[in-house]
């Protein structure tokens, strides 16, 4: 399938924010390689992040752990957007990844949207939640 799969790139952190964001959004881990499974392992890396991915809904996020020396600044280069049609649904997630992060924007109704918030996580990561406004069924004139 084509498409785009974000990829985030953590400091030694990696499974702990994939298990947050799998526990958080419903997701399920569907690969995780560590470094020490790998010829790429070495001292203080081996039970690091090479490679992992978790699926949320019909999205992937791919991540992995920086190597030694290659630090990552988090921070406001990438924002993942999580669309639903469950208001309950967004508020709840929502509500779970403000926990220890940053609210951006509160969740409210918007123009396009039923409700809409951002937030940046306690990982530095920028999110975005949108519900969209229910599609109303055109009239029928009797003619």
């Amino acid at each position: 399938m084509f498409g785009v799969k974000p990829y985030l790139n953590f400091n030694g952190n990696c499974e702990e924010a994939i298990n947050y964001y799998k526990d958080c959004l419903g997701g399920e881990v569907e690969f995780m390689q560590r470094y020490g499974d790998s010829p790429m392992g070495g001292e203080g890396m081996n039970d690091k992040i090479l490679h992992t991915q978790v699926k949320i809904g019909d999205s992937i996020i791919m991540a992995s752990d920086n190597p030694p020396g290659q630090p990552s600044t988090s921070g406001s280069n990438i924002s993942l957007a999580i669309g639903t049609d469950d208001v309950a649904k967004a508020e709840t997630m929502f509500d779970k990844m403000a926990e220890g992060g940053e609210i951006t924007m509160p969740m409210q109704e918007t123009f396009w949207a039923e409700r809409f918030g951002m937030l940046t996580d306690k990982f530095g990561i920028n999110w975005m939640f949108n519900c969209d406004k229910p599609h109303e069924e055109s009239e029928q004139v009797a003619a």
